[in-house]
């Protein structure tokens, strides 16, 4: 999935003020979550279904992970 598909793509929250090594998810889509690295924008995405993206973001903030 490329940056020309018409979503919106932001930066994660945890991602560092240089902005330099990022993870962006792509908001604007209802049951997956794009996700790619930001160094390069026109590289590939991983995609994810939403409730999964969900799942490990709350295991990783649990500290489960």
């Amino acid at each position: 999935m490329s940056a020309d598909h018409g979503i919106s793509w932001r930066k994660s929250s945890y991602s560092g003020a240089g902005g330099n090594n990022c993870v962006e998810v792509a908001d604007g889509l209802t049951s997956l979550l794009p996700v790619r690295d930001s160094k390069d924008p026109n590289g590939p995405a991983l995609t994810f279904a939403a409730d999964a993206w969900s799942s490990f973001v709350s295991a990783l903030k649990a500290g489960d992970l």
